[in-house]
Parts: C-alpha cells; structure tokens; sequence
C-alpha cells in the first residue's frame, strides 16, 4: 500500500471512530434518529480499514522484511524490555503508528530503587516519582536532525491496578484516539537519521526536551527525560525506528542496538554510559 493509501486510509478510519464515538456519547442522552444497529456501521468500518492495512503490513514483513538498522540504546544504566519485536511482530499487536518494530523498555537499577510491581486493586495509581525510569536521560541514538519535538502534555499518573488499567484502555484510550496519533504517543520526538530512517521516542516527560526542530544532534546528545505521557500506563521508554515522519503513513523498521541487540520481553540489560558518544557537560 503506498503512503498516499495509507494516509487516506488513516483519515478516513480515524473520522470514522470520531463519528462512532460521538454516537455513543449522544446516545446516552437522547435517542438516536435511526436504528441503533446503524450507528454500529462506522466502527465496523473504521475495524475494517483496519484488518485491510494490517493485512499489507503483514505481507510487507513476510515478503519484503527490511532489514535491520543499527543504532545506539536511547538510554544508559539498567533496564528491561516489556513490549519487543524480539517476542513477536508486531510488537505491540499492531502495525499502526509505524509500531511494527517498537520496544518498550522500564529502567531497573541495580542499587534500587525497585519498579513498584502492578496491583489488583489498591493502590489505584501510583505517582509518577515512584518509579526509576521517570525522569531518566533520553539520548540520541545516532547522528540526526530533529524533524518534530513536543513536550507540552501533562504526565499522568501510573495505572498500577486492574481498575486503573481498565479505566486506561476503556476510557483514556478511546478519547486520545479521538485525539489523534499525538495524544496517543504523548510527548514525543523523531530524528532524522538519514538514508529514510526516522527514530521516534514516545511518552517523553513534560517541558523536558532540549531540543527543537531543524537541531542537528552528534550521537550520544541529551535530548530530554522519560516521561508518562499518552496511552502510557507507567513511565518508560517507546523508542521505534520507521521509514518516515509521519505516524500516520510511516512504516516501522527494525532496529538493533550497539553491544545490546534487541532485548526480549522480560530480559534485562545494562548499558554502559561509554557506549553512547560522550555527553557534553552543558548537556548533563
């Protein structure tokens, strides 16, 4: 499917979701004009345009797969991977947004403090604060030029419990989706990297990116700090690499990290700070 299709496609899905949803909220006080299977037919279809993009990015990554790109880890210290294109593909379950080849990582250092473990019931939320990877340095993975850079959205709190988890996905995620790409990444910032490869880093923090568009950026250069931004349910890092700037039409490429490759769900690594460019004092 050509970038043209998939723009068009993802405009008209989204107006799509934008129609069904208003439907529902009016349909809570008062009743709709026309039958109430009806007003069903935009999800169907929005779900519909979704099976049919998915089905080319599936054939895309069976048939053509790109090959992998390799690049510095956005982060130093710690961590392990929950989401990974190590496991399965797509890693999050969907092509969409580029996502083909995303990883989420949470920061675990060795001297503590512990990632607070997810709950049943209580507490609710956690703050932000409770967890290592809020806050952390966000690094440029390669030599780039910054082509888009926002932090103004809020950092929410964690959804550390079932209920949280479920207000999340049932609620928060159904009106960022009215938001658009945007509000579902968050605060976010992608880099040219060159040669059609474009890095995202998703859910960066609030006010804290040190750079703007048209900066180029040396390998190693402090970008700004891991955050709880967008369709996030605790502070950690989505970084994906893709074939354009755009969200709604890129395509995701997959990606291996210097003396660390692509960690798998659950696995944990270390990155040592002499293994990114060295960070110069005014970025510290």
């Amino acid at each position: 499917m050509s970038a043209d299709r998939r723009r068009i496609a993802a405009k008209v899905q989204y107006a799509l979701w934008v129609i069904f949803l208003a439907q529902v909220a009016v349909g809570l006080f008062a009743k709709l004009p026309y039958d109430y299977w009806l007003s069903w037919l935009p999800a169907l279809g929005a779900l519909g345009i979704g099976l049919v993009t998915a089905r080319s990015a599936r054939h895309r990554v069976r048939n053509r797969p790109p090959s992998p790109i390799a690049v510095a880890p956005p982060v130093t210290g710690r961590w392990s991977a929950v989401n990974s294109p190590a496991d399965r593909v797509p890693s999050h379950g969907t092509h969409g947004l580029a996502q083909t080849y995303a990883i989420d990582i949470v920061a675990e250092p060795a001297g503590g403090p512990a990632r607070p473990t997810p709950v049943w019931f209580w507490p609710v939320a956690r703050r932000n604060r409770d967890y290592p990877a809020f806050g952390a340095p966000l690094y440029a993975a390669a030599g780039a030029t910054v082509v888009h850079a926002e932090d103004g959205q809020r950092d929410h709190l964690s959804r550390s419990s079932l209920a949280g988890v479920l207000y999340f996905w049932l609620v928060e995620g159904a009106c960022r989706t009215i938001g658009g790409s945007r509000r579902v990444v968050g605060n976010h910032l992608v880099l040219d990297l060159g040669g059609g490869t474009y890095a995202l880093y998703g859910h960066v923090q609030q006010g804290s990116l040190r750079v703007r568009p048209g900066d180029e950026v040396e390998p190693g250069r402090l970008l700004g700090r891991c955050g709880n931004s967008g369709n996030s349910t605790e502070p950690h890092v989505h970084f994906q690499l893709m074939d354009g700037p755009d969200l709604e039409t890129a395509r995701g490429i997959p990606f291996t990290w210097h003396g660390v490759g692509v960690p798998g769900g659950g696995e944990t690594f270390t990155v040592d700070a002499d293994t990114i460019a060295p960070v110069r004092p005014q970025d510290t």
